[in-house]
């Protein structure tokens, strides 16, 4: 299955391929008229696309699709206008695996390294919660994505952004002895695992939709009952149940981003501290990656800004150019 991949894609370019179906929905334009909008990619990212026939259904969510469109620039951030549109078939030999998104490492293995830290802790009231709290999750933790959208939004996510936080904890406790070790680390595992209730995902990593629980409470709020359910499984009492729990009520930093409560102790605010980092820079770096050195991303919304691929970054630059065989692509495609 040879084709451009969506990193690569940039105005004016004509697309022939299959795709992922991330989302995909019919609306009701201004004038009334029907048309598809749906969120396609590839394992190297996403892209919105436009379907201009109301007549369409829309795909279905975590299938793939074999499109043919062409690229262009919409508000500042690329839109295919989809022409054709058709379900694969048995002849055409699809690679799933070159359009799944996913963690850069195995979940096996990233599961490995949480427990084996988790088994490195020396506080066995914090043991006893993270390994009840991982059962709860079950195979879901296996490919949950940590969001629907933006970061890590990737099969086996949530282990990838849970790990990021709990390495990066690792690299800072050096530098402030002062902080209670197993409390963070506990802290890092423990944040995000009730996403595993709050989204509708398939084994693919697509998320459909948000869950009643996630509506109605979201996973601050129930990844402390979470902490209350494990603690009591294991029979945990005491301080560290509440310190648990308000580290993960808390983590989001302030009421606008969703946290009734500021971290109010040391752990709390550096789990709040790497968590926003590690989802901005896994965020940076899907930007990076499809935007041109020397070029300006598209506004990130939830970043509340464009960013700015710098031209220093040979090897960075590098990767943007197409590649002989995508050029080649390219020129048949045109």
């Amino acid at each position: 299955m040879r084709q451009p991949t969506v990193a690569s894609l940039r105005p004016g370019v004509k697309f022939e391929g299959f795709l992922l179906v991330r989302t995909g929905e019919q609306r009701t334009s201004s004038n009334g008229g029907k048309y598809l909008d749906m969120t396609l990619c590839d394992t190297t990212g996403d892209i919105n696309c436009k379907m201009w026939d109301g007549t369409v259904p829309p795909p279905k969510q975590g299938g793939v699709v074999k499109i043919r469109g062409t690229v262009q620039e919409y508000n500042g951030r690329l839109q295919m206008r989809i022409e054709r549109l058709r379900n694969p078939g048995p002849e055409d030999d699809v690679d799933v695996s070159q359009l799944m998104p996913c963690a850069p490492e195995k979940p096996e293995s990233m599961l490995d390294e949480i427990n084996r830290t988790i088994d490195r802790m020396t506080t066995p009231e914090l043991q006893a919660i993270l390994r009840e709290m991982i059962a709860m999750c079950g195979d879901k933790l296996m490919y949950f994505p940590a969001a629907q959208r933006v970061h890590h939004a990737e099969r086996s996510g949530l282990l990838h952004h849970t790990l990021g936080v709990l390495r990066a904890a690792e690299a800072m406790l050096p530098l402030y002895p002062f902080l209670d070790g197993d409390l963070l680390r506990a802290g890092c595992i423990a944040h995000d695992l009730s996403k595993t209730v709050e989204f509708i995902s398939d084994e693919a990593g697509n998320v459909s939709d948000y869950s009643a629980e996630g509506q109605l409470l979201g996973h601050l709020v129930h990844g402390v009952a979470q902490v209350q359910e494990a603690a009591r499984r294991a029979g945990v009492s005491g301080e560290y149940v509440l310190l648990l729990s308000h580290m993960i009520i808390a983590h989001h930093g302030q009421p606008d981003h969703g946290s009734p409560r500021p971290p109010m102790f040391p752990e709390a605010e550096m789990l709040h501290l790497l968590d926003d980092m590690d989802a901005k820079m896994n965020e940076m770096e899907g930007v990076m990656r499809r935007t041109p050195a020397g070029a300006f991303s598209e506004k990130i919304w939830s970043l509340d800004r464009r960013l700015y691929h710098p031209r220093v970054h040979a090897q960075e630059e590098a990767a943007q150019e197409p590649s002989r065989e995508e050029k080649d692509l390219y020129a048949g495609l045109l």
